[in-house]
C-alpha cells in the first residue's frame, strides 16, 4: 500500500489511483525567465523520484510538466533586453533540458508551452464567463472567488476575511492579499499579445496551468506536484478555475516539496548565496553527487544547502559506488551462502516499503546501506560466494531504479591514452622501476583515476 500526504486534507492518505495501474501526474515546470536555482531543482528531484518510485511499484505513469514561456517574469526579462518573449525565453528552455539531463530527471511524456495552448486558455476564460464565475472589467477577464465557495481548501485560507470584489492583475501576489484573480489581461503597450475572441491580450499564469494539465490528463487527475510556494496563490487558483469550469473534482492527491534554504538563510542574489546548477558545477562537483544531496532529505522538510553537507552526501554516495565496484571486480568462489538471500530480499521490501510510506527517503537509505555494512561483514572474510554477489548486485541496481545515482555504464570505459598509461605503469613495475611506477600512478590519480593492485592484477574506478 502506497499513502501520501494529501496537502488537500492535510492527512497522510492511501493511494489510490483514477484508473488502476496508471498514475497521471502534473508537475510545475520552470518559468523561463532565468537559469533554475537549486532550489528548483530540489522539487524537480523530488518529483522525479516520485515518478521513478511509481513506476518502480509497476504502474504506467503518464507525465506532464509546463513550461511557463509567458507571464509577467517573462515579459519584464525580453522588454530588458528590447527582444522578443520567443526569443528570451528560448535560451533558458534549452538549459533547463540540457540541466535535467545531467540531473539524470526522466523526461517528462509531455512538455506544454503556454504560448503553445492560448486556445485551450480562451476556451476556459469563455466557460467560466457563460457560468458566471468571471466577469470582465476594463478589457481584463477576473475570477470571481466569490462565485467559488469553496476557496482557500487548499491554502488554509479563512473565506470570510476576502475582500469582495477586490482585484490583482499580477500572476504572483502576497499570501496575505487574497484577491479576484486575472484570467486574461487586456493588451498593454510593450506586450506581447494575442488576437482571440476576448480581445487583444494575454492570459493569466494561473489558467495557463489549469489549461495544460487538463488539455492533457482529463478534468481530473491523480497528482499535482510543487513547492509549498506554489500552494497560494498559484495552486489555490488552479482549483477554482478547472473546478468551476468542469464542475468535478480537480485533483486527488496534492503533493508539495519544502523549500531549500542556504546555509540556514533564504537564497537570494544579494546576499550571494544563491546558486543555479551551472554555478555549483564550476566548482567541479559532480552532479549525480548533487542529485543525491537533494534527494537524500525527505521532500517535506525543510533542505539546509551547505557545502559541507554536499560533502558528507558525496562521502555517503561514494560508500555505495565502492561497494558495487568491489561485487563488480572481486573475484568469488562458486555457490552461495543461504544466509544471503534473505538479507537481500530484506532489503528490498525495506526499500520499497519505506518509499511507500510518502516517500521516506531516509528509510529506504538506510535499507541500502544496512545490506552494504552485511555483505561488507562477508567481504571482509572473504565468505561472499558467485551467486550471492549476483544476488546483492541485483538488488542494488534495482534500488538505483530510483535512486539513480550509480555511475552510467558508459562510465566503465578509459580513454586508449589512459589505458597504455596504466600498462607502462605495469611495465615499470615488472622492471622493477619503482620510481616511474608512483608517478604515473600520480599523474592518474590527477585525472580522476585511482589505481588498486590485487591478486588478481590492476584494479582501477574513477573518482571526481
Amino acid at each position: 500500500m502506497i499513502r501520501f500526504f494529501n496537502t488537500l486534507s492535510g492527512t497522510i492518505e492511501e493511494f489510490k489511483p483514477i484508473k488502476e495501474g496508471e498514475v497521471r501526474l502534473y508537475t510545475c515546470g520552470p518559468t523561463v525567465y532565468d537559469y533554475p536555482h537549486i532550489g528548483n531543482y530540489r522539487a524537480y528531484i523530488f518529483e522525479d523520484l516520485l515518478k521513478r518510485f511509481l513506476l518502480f511499484y509497476g504502474f504506467k505513469v503518464i507525465h506532464v510538466m509546463n513550461i511557463t514561456d509567458v507571464d509577467d517574469k517573462t515579459i519584464r526579462g525580453a522588454n530588458s533586453l528590447g527582444i522578443s518573449l520567443n526569443e528570451y525565453t528560448k535560451k533558458y528552455i534549452e538549459a533547463f533540458f540540457e540541466d535535467i539531463k545531467t540531473l539524470r530527471l526522466l523526461p517528462a511524456d509531455y512538455y506544454p508551452r503556454a504560448t503553445e495552448h492560448i486556445p485551450d486558455m480562451v476556451r476556459m476564460i469563455k466557460g467560466l464567463l457563460e457560468k458566471g464565475f468571471a466577469y470582465i472589467k476594463d478589457g481584463s477577464v477576473y475570477f470571481s472567488i466569490a462565485k467559488f465557495p469553496a476557496y482557500g481548501r487548499l491554502a488554509k485560507i479563512n473565506v470570510e476575511e476576502l475582500k469582495a470584489g477586490a482585484r490583482v492583475e499580477a500572476d504572483e501576489y502576497e499570501k496575505e492579499s487574497v484577491h479576484d484573480f486575472a484570467l486574461w489581461k487586456k493588451a498593454k503597450e510593450g506586450e506581447p499579445f494575442w488576437e482571440t475572441e476576448l480581445g487583444a491580450g494575454r492570459p493569466g499564469w494561473h489558467i495557463e496551468c489549469s489549461a495544460m494539465s487538463t488539455r492533457y490528463l482529463g478534468p481530473t487527475f491523480d497528482i499535482h506536484c510543487g513547492g509549498i510556494d506554489n500552494i497560494f496563490p498559484h495552486h489555490e487558483n488552479e482549483i477554482a478555475q478547472s473546478e468551476a469550469y468542469y464542475g468535478q473534482k480537480f485533483v486527488n492527491y496534492w503533493l508539495h516539496c519544502h523549500h531549500l534554504i542556504v546555509d540556514g538563510e533564504k537564497m537570494s542574489k544579494s546576499k550571494g548565496n544563491f546558486y543555479t546548477l551551472r554555478d555549483l558545477l564550476t566548482r567541479n562537483l559532480d552532479p549525480i553527487d548533487i542529485r543525491y544531496f537533494l534527494l537524500s532529505t525527505h521532500y517535506r522538510k525543510m533542505l539546509n544547502f551547505t557545502f559541507e553537507g554536499l560533502e558528507q552526501s558525496k562521502a555517503s554516495r561514494q560508500r555505495i559506488l565502492d561497494f558495487v565496484y568491489e561485487l563488480e571486480h572481486r573475484k568469488f568462489s562458486p555457490g552461495s551462502d543461504q544466509e544471503v538471500e534473505p538479507l537481500v530480499q530484506k532489503a528490498m521490501a525495506d526499500f520499497k516499503n519505506s518509499l511507500a510510506d510518502d516517500l521516506n527517503i531516509s528509510a529506504a537509505l538506510a535499507a541500502l546501506f544496512e545490506l552494504i555494512r552485511e555483505i561488507n561483514l562477508r567481504l571482509a572474510k572473504d565468505s561472499l560466494k558467485q551467486d550471492d554477489a549476483r544476488k546483492v548486485l541485483e538488488a542494488v541496481y534495482q534500488m538505483d531504479r530510483v535512486l539513480a545515482i550509480l555511475p552510467e555504464k558508459e562510465e566503465e570505459t578509459l580513454p586508449p591514452e589512459i589505458l597504455r598509461k596504466i600498462e607502462l605503469r605495469q611495465k615499470a613495475r615488472k622492471e622493477k622501476n619503482f620510481a616511474l611506477a608512483d608517478a604515473i600512478r600520480q599523474e592518474l590519480r590527477q585525472l580522476g583515476i585511482i589505481l588498486e593492485d590485487t591478486k588478481e592484477g590492476v584494479r582501477w574506478k574513477r573518482i571526481k
